[in-house]
């Protein structure tokens, strides 16, 4: 997670099923079925267990971009006017509802307009009321591209302010340049908040309920860059002390949320606490024992290959296993400032085993290889016709690609990549054998502590072939390409955004720009088509796998759901666990 641009109805968009990205979609089991357990009845109190291996890079509102913390953090603490519910169904779990406004917004001028009333009675952990000042407040922090780095984007693309070198004159609420303009499209009368845009944004809800680029952030609560771990709860749970990264946290229960504003939430836990730092092994072979805390867990990783079989043998632990359609999509990126030459990207492309990654990982269980950065079941999707390489690589034609641009061989690459776990590592070992053996000599470089704060570094200039994973926001091409690359709302000074392979077509750029003034999101996929062609033929980007989630839980962990808002996640909004 992980965007943005859009142009589709609500309808569209709700009968277009499940997806979500790296941040907002949703997922349904294999065959069609969902992915919930009602095998104890809910209720309220005891203590949730939330058991992971990676670390939370942020937790401030407008930098979160990982599907599973912009999920956990609505479901926990960061409300927003409008959110997803928690169901299963796939076109009702894509429909926002009312959470902190009173409706899910009023437009007007085609969808450039967009008006949101607070609730009475929407307050802060400390008694405070919820203002329009803070909802303006919040969605200003974004155009602080300088300090609130790593988050979505969208909003820098469609608010109504004039730009300057591809980006906004307003820069954000700490330097103030272009203060006025910024006043001018985002007003407040009352507990009414207007939002003025340059184009239609019709599905400007989705991308509340999606992201929390728009979540309200108190300016007395605000500290820039040190804010990255502070959280100043409106929602049912707040934090207890600190956040520490790599540790985790614990969460309890916020006096001053009022479970009469909030139809959404169950908030069943006294308390949940989150472990950061073990292997997936671990949680694994914990969750397998099923005994003290960890009857009463959740985790977000997936259980590794090598244990399918002690899963699978014991039917008291099959039982507690889900496997869903994941909203992800895994490839890699060639890094443009240093792969410079086309036919080199192509051989990268020919040598590429999409099965070594795939098998490394749980085979089946983990995915299936991918034929585009698109997600099949978005609106207008088609197959890339560029990756021609089959699943399992062709190093004898990428070596030739690679005689022919008239490089030394071995040709030196570095791949870098979130690493740390055996499959992941397993994977990044099977793709270098086959690239090695088409002429490159690849350097593994697995990063195992921070990832996109590396990646997204514009003076990283040591990756040649940069892993990432990416869901669409809600379910269209919009969410996905202009996100990823279009080089005016990512390439800045500081910041790559979501574009981690620097590439930058003015073409693409173009298209972009065409789609987005599409009025629905069936015309507009036919331009993100030719978009998509286009970046396969440069080598924008090479696909690896649509994954899937096979999760394990604890025995005591009842009203277990895994939704659309979740991203396939466990849905903290609806857990609980038994007493």
């Amino acid at each position: 997670m992980t965007t943005r641009m859009r142009t589709a109805t609500l309808t569209a968009v709700a009968s277009a099923g499940l997806l979500a990205v790296a941040a907002c979609s949703g997922t349904t089991a294999p065959g069609g079925g969902s992915s919930s357990s009602g095998s104890a009845s809910a209720s309220k109190g005891g203590t949730l267990y939330y058991l992971t291996k990676r670390p939370t890079e942020h937790w401030d509102p407008q930098r979160t971009y990982i599907g599973r913390d912009l999920a956990n953090a609505n479901r926990l603490f960061y409300r927003d006017l409008v959110s997803f519910p928690i169901t299963t169904d796939a076109k009702e779990g894509t429909k926002p509802v009312p959470d902190l406004a009173t409706d899910t917004g009023k437009s007007t001028e085609g969808g450039k307009v967009w008006s949101f009333t607070l609730k009475d009675g929407v307050k802060w952990q400390d008694g405070k009321d919820i203002t329009c000042e803070d909802l303006k407040y919040g969605f200003s922090r974004g155009f602080a591209t300088d300090v609130i780095t790593g988050g979505p984007n969208y909003q820098l693309a469609y608010l109504d302010v004039p730009k300057k070198n591809g980006l906004p004159v307003y820069d954000g609420p700490y330097k103030k340049n272009g203060q006025a303009e910024f006043d001018k499209a985002v007003t407040c009368n009352g507990k009414t908040i207007t939002y003025r845009f340059n184009k239609p944004w019709i599905d400007f809800p989705l991308a509340i309920a999606s992201l929390r680029f728009a979540a309200p952030y108190r300016a007395d609560q605000d500290k820039g860059e040190q804010s990255n771990y502070t959280i100043f709860s409106d929602g049912p749970y707040m934090l207890q002390g600190e956040w520490k990264k790599n540790v985790g946290g614990t969460f309890v229960r916020n006096t001053n949320w009022d479970p009469k504003t909030d139809t959404l939430r169950k908030a069943l836990p006294d308390k949940i606490i989150f472990v950061e730092g073990l292997t997936n092994e671990i949680i694994t072979q914990r969750l397998i024992a099923d005994s003290g805390n960890d009857k009463f867990a959740v985790t977000d990783r997936r259980i590794p290959a090598s244990m399918y079989t002690q899963v699978s043998a014991n039917p008291n632990v099959k039982s507690r296993a889900t496997l869903v359609d994941a909203p992800y999509i895994d490839y890699v990126l060639p890094n443009f400032n240093r792969m410079k030459d086309a036919k080199v990207r192509q051989a990268l492309m020919m040598a590429t085993d999409q099965n070594a990654y795939i098998n490394a990982q749980g085979g089946d269980k983990f995915g299936r290889p991918a034929k585009s950065i698109v997600s099949p079941v978005l609106i207008g999707y088609k197959d890339n016709p560029n990756f021609t390489m089959p699943p399992s690589g062709d190093p004898a034609a990428a070596k030739k690609l690679l005689q022919e641009a008239g490089v030394t061989l071995p040709y030196p690459i570095t791949y870098t990549y979130n690493g740390g776990t055996t499959e992941v590592d397993n994977a990044a070992a099977g793709m270098k054998a086959t690239w090695d053996k088409a002429g490159f000599k690849v350097t593994l470089q697995p990063l195992t502590d921070t990832y996109y704060d590396v990646i997204q570094n514009p003076s990283n200039n040591k990756s040649d072939v940069i892993w990432g994973g990416w869901g669409a926001d809600w379910p269209s091409q919009a969410t996905v390409l202009p996100a990823l690359f279009d080089s005016r709302i990512n390439l800045t000074a500081k910041s790559n955004g979501q574009d981690y392979g620097n590439y930058k077509s003015d073409a693409v750029n173009k298209l972009i720009d065409e789609a987005a003034v599409k009025p629905d999101v069936q015309s507009a996929g036919a331009v993100y088509n030719q978009i998509d062609d286009q970046l396969g033929k440069d080598v924008a980007y090479i696909p690896l796998a649509v994954e899937k989630f096979y999760l394990l839980r604890g025995s005591g962990v009842t009203n277990y759901t895994q939704t659309p808002a979740s991203n396939g996640y466990p849905d903290l909004g609806n857990i609980g666990v038994s007493k």
